[in-house]
């Protein structure tokens, strides 16, 4: 048993060591011809060709033809072995490294500092955030993914080697050098999302550098222009600055970074920088670390290191500390002199020199370097660097790694729109428009500007929510991101409004936060970490309810706030606005919307147009298209108001209904004799809600009631209008004409007098002047204000509205015709049917003006179920009874409300549409349509009546059901 008891415990052992021994970071797969290569390579090197294989030279691509030369000189005299480039474009780097290559005997290896991407040196390339930023993400998957879309960035361009990623743990605010680079002050977050980082970039073969090794991240000293100093105890270091590598080193790190510290407890020259410190390299990172991978001093011209002595003692004193490459020294030439020199007076071995130059070709044959290396490609390199696949990914990073730090009295998610006055006051010194703008997307948010805090104070006395923004420059993470002294005052005066709820979304460095003495009247505070337009519109967002919070803060930066605080939300389905590929489809395929759109134009269908997609809650399409009129200037924006004629029956009248059928107002059964007793012995006393609804009611299709008040010559008649409001005519038509009180009866006694039709089905607007009457009579109250109160307030819809020019101005909205037989005017701002302009504006089948965002966001209720914004406005069953065809088998495909899609034959929609799912069009051409199977809301809206509703185009070529098929097109699978 005893030998037993041995013999496991030998094999235990023997597994444990297996399982923790450090891989060769350089070995390649093929690891004897790696060897072969680097061996024959090595022997056929002359002592000059192998010294010069230790240098890693700067060149800039914006610096020119001096640069180039300057280069040239360095491959030919010194057989340099590698390039770190910096500023300057894709394409000239590329052209450039390409003219090296071939210029070189042997591959050059080719380095970035691309920390958060090609962006932090080149222009026209993808940045993606900064480790700050990343370091708030819960989940490492996403670093990995971005670690992973760097390295292919690099390697497209020919780089092999990324500098990155930081593994600083910074501990210190005032860090003027790290900061926003590291991934925090959490030691296991930073060494996580390191590993993550560089297991990403790894795996599509581009070397990772941790750096700044033994940890640059607890100093208040920049070490290119001093040298800081690390005056800690073993026992910190280890815990702290020294972890990350030893996480990273057993996940296989290719290099690894020494930056230009003075560590007393590692070094004890007092002037030695660790770049140059044997006990630092050799001892610590290659002796106790295990650490394998090639070793680079930072840059030697930096005065951290520079300070320390001449060129080429610098460079002698770094190759004995036991760093394989030396990094941007100022003058090669002296390095390479006093090398030499040490080599022949045998302070540095020959076997010295051969240790790290073979671990560098070692490093040149796992990056592809032991054949010729194949030009960089010059076409499609701007837009390989820029994907789409960037973008997606980039916007997924920001929405995750927004944090809440305080949510008092649950003020985030944003609710209840109802009772919410909304103002949005910007501090900082840089762009807050996205932000603003998606906030707006959501309710009726007004951006309050003051020139003095006591003006300031009395216009934010209107509003009883306050969204103040943050926005610092996002241009670099070294940027300011401290509030200056009237920020800091005004933040200090607006939380003192104790009448209003204040909300802090800071775009900035989280550490600006500590400035803030007290929190206790700021309601809620979101952190962003970046002022990005992305950023900001995923903030908005977030704020409303749309998106997930789960951000966890990544330092401490205040009292009230320590490392790691977190406050997460679920979203309360307002929808969300994304890119297609976020919700399952293309972004290539949805383009041809755009075409059909810009066809309808061309051939003169329509001035001008919005349309709206969303799928699975989120808006992925939004363009407005044309202008206002035909030979107008004023373009068609998202904000423009459309006549939405007949879309008003399911946007307006129909949830009026719903909600009664739920209070046991009415049932479908209901019928038009006991809702109106003017109808109690008509010939329409039998019809029923549910018949009228599905338009299965025998009921005639429209009644032209307006050309009873007209003269002889087609014009309003003095007896029904007057161009003035007075006693009797209180009725506003139209501009200048109002029509006579008493009409309203007549209206309806007029619907009395009506025989019914011997045809079962006829679409028809009648049946809605009755249930507008019911529902008034009912609630005491006219259907436009009750359903504002009840939906469109409570939804964040402020542009849905009857009489839009009570609450906005004309030139918001679209004009609808030029009407030559009624008010003979340009109708605009005014309802375009002429029955709802005979009842104020406001019918029960047309009168409601909208943009299509507010379409969407009625629509998106319904598809929820009656469910949004954490308000339910029907139960799921009231949704799904008022969508049921209940006249299918007598070939009648509309819904109660509703219209359906076609049973057979042409219809309103697409043959691509479930059964399930349901729409309206309008008669100014306005069409609208949701499908619960593909989690899929439409919209479409123009003014195809303009200049004359005799313009039937749209209708006959069914463009707005081909645009339908187009957006079912761009769902994958």
């Amino acid at each position: 048993m005893q030998a037993l008891r041995g013999c496991l415990g030998y094999i235990f052992c023997f597994l444990w060591f297996f399982a923790h021994a450090q891989s060769d970071p350089l070995q390649s797969t093929d690891s004897l011809a790696q060897q072969s290569w680097v061996n024959t390579t090595y022997d056929a090197m002359d002592m000059d060709q192998r010294i010069g294989q230790l240098f890693m030279m700067s060149v800039s691509s914006n610096h020119g033809e001096a640069a180039k030369a300057k280069v040239e000189k360095w491959i030919n005299e010194f057989h340099i072995g590698g390039l770190i480039f910096s500023k300057g474009g894709p394409e000239r780097q590329a052209r450039m490294t390409n003219d090296f290559q071939k210029a070189s005997r042997l591959p050059l290896l080719i380095g970035m500092d691309a920390e958060w991407g090609l962006a932090m040196r080149l222009d026209s390339t993808f940045a993606y955030p900064w480790n700050m930023t990343l370091g708030a993400i819960r989940d490492n998957k996403l670093i990995e993914e971005v670690g992973k879309r760097v390295g292919v960035h690099c390697k497209r361009l020919g780089v092999h080697i990324n500098f990155a990623p930081v593994v600083d743990v910074n501990i210190n605010p005032d860090n003027p050098i790290i900061g926003n680079r590291s991934f925090g002050e959490d030691v296991a977050n930073v060494s996580q999302k390191a590993l993550a980082f560089m297991t990403g970039m790894q795996s599509v073969g581009v070397l990772a550098s941790a750096k700044h090794f033994p940890g640059h991240g607890d100093t208040a000293t920049d070490s290119h222009h001093a040298l800081p100093v690390i005056d800690f105890p073993l026992a910190r270091l280890d815990s702290v600055e020294l972890a990350p590598y030893k996480t990273l080193i057993q996940g296989g790190l290719a290099s690894a970074m020494v930056a230009h510290l003075s560590v007393p407890y590692l070094e004890a020259e007092e002037l030695r920088p660790s770049s140059l410190s044997r006990s630092v390299i050799s001892g610590l990172l290659k002796g106790s670390l295990s650490f394998d991978g090639l070793v680079f001093t930072d840059a030697l011209n930096m005065k951290g290191v520079a300070n320390y002595g001449p060129e080429g003692k610098v460079a002698v004193e770094a190759l004995l500390a036991g760093n394989d490459v030396l990094l941007m020294p100022s003058d090669i030439g002296q390095a390479v002199t006093a090398i030499k020199e040490a080599v022949a007076s045998g302070r540095l071995s020959e076997s010295r020199i051969e240790a790290s130059v073979k671990k560098i070709l070692k490093a040149k044959y796992k990056v592809g370097l032991y054949k010729p290396s194949p030009p960089i490609e010059l076409p499609g390199l701007a837009a390989d660097l820029n994907a789409l696949e960037d973008r997606l990914l980039y916007a997924k990073t920001c929405q995750s790694a927004i944090t809440a730090i305080r949510n008092h009295v649950s003020v985030l998610p944003i609710k209840r729109l109802k009772n919410k006055k909304i103002a949005y006051v910007a501090l900082g010194d840089d762009d807050g428009t996205p932000f603003y703008q998606t906030l707006r997307s959501y309710a009726d948010v007004t951006w309050v500007k003051a020139k003095d805090i006591s003006s300031l104070r009395g216009k934010l006395a209107a509003y009883n929510t306050v969204i103040v923004g943050f926005h610092k420059s996002n241009a670099s993470p070294w940027k300011s991101f401290k509030f200056n002294n009237k920020d800091l005052f005004w933040l200090t005066e607006m939380a003192r409004m104790t009448s209003s709820n204040l909300i802090l979304a800071s775009f900035a460095k989280p550490y600006n936060l500590g400035k803030i003495p007290d929190f206790k009247h700021i309601d809620g505070v979101l952190v962003g970490y970046q002022n990005s337009p992305v950023m900001q519109e995923r903030m908005a967002q977030a704020i409303f309810g749309a998106n997930k919070v789960e951000g966890v803060l990544p330092v401490s930066v205040h009292p009230d706030f320590p490392v790691n605080t977190s406050i997460a939300f679920e979203p309360i389905h307002r929808l969300g606005y994304a890119m297609p590929e976020e919700v399952g489809m293309t972004s290539e395929a949805l383009a041809k919307v755009d075409t059909l759109v810009q066809h309808g134009l061309d051939s003169l269908m329509f001035p001008g147009a919005q349309v709206l997609v969303a799928r699975k809650g989120k808006v992925v399409y939004h363009k407005a298209f044309g202008k206002t009129t035909y030979k107008g200037d004023t373009q068609i924006d998202l904000d423009k108001k459309y006549d939405l004629a007949s879309l008003t029956k399911i946007l307006g009248t129909l949830p009026m209904v719903m909600k009664m059928e739920e209070e046991g107002k009415l049932g479908l059964e209901t019928t038009f004799g006991e809702m109106l007793p003017v109808l109690a012995e008509s010939e329409l006393k039998n019809v029923t809600v549910l018949k009228a609804l599905s338009h299965y009611g025998r009921l005639p299709a429209w009644i032209a009631f307006y050309i009873d008040t007209l003269d002889e010559s087609r014009k309003p008649a003095p007896e029904f209008y007057r161009n003035h409001k007075t006693e009797g005519f209180n009725t506003k038509v139209f501009d200048k004409l109002y029509l006579a009180d008493v009409y309203q009866d007549s209206i309806y006694n007029r619907i009395a007098r009506q025989d019914l039709k011997s045809n079962r089905y006829r679409y028809s607007d009648v049946g809605y002047y009755v249930f507008k009457k019911y529902i008034e009579s009912s609630y005491r109250k006219p259907i436009d204000l009750l359903v504002n109160d009840f939906l469109y307030t409570s939804l964040g819809a402020y542009s849905a509205a009857y009489n839009p020019l009570d609450r906005f101005k004309k030139e918001e909205i679209v004009p609808s015709e030029e009407d030559t037989y009624y008010r003979y005017q340009r109708v605009q701002g005014y309802v375009h049917d002429m029955g709802a302009a005979m009842q104020g504006g406001v019918g029960g089948h047309a009168g409601l003006f909208a943009n299509a965002n507010d379409v969407a966001k009625i629509m998106q209720m319904y598809l929820q179920g009656g469910y949004y914004g954490g308000d339910r406005f029907f139960e799921t069953r009231t949704v799904k009874k008022f969508n049921t065809c209940y006249f299918c088998h007598k070939d009648v495909r509309r819904g109660v409300g509703f219209d359906k899609p076609q049973l057979k034959g042409g219809g309103p929609a697409c043959d691509c549409v479930s059964s399930s799912s349901f729409g309206h069009s309008g008669f100014t051409g306005t069409y609208t349509w949701a499908d619960p199977e593909e989690e899929l809301v439409y919209v479409f809206l123009s003014n195809r009546t303009y200049p004359t509703a005799s313009n039937t185009l749209l209708v006959k070529t069914g463009l707005r059901t081909r645009i339908q098929e187009a957006i079912y097109e761009a769902i994958l699978n």
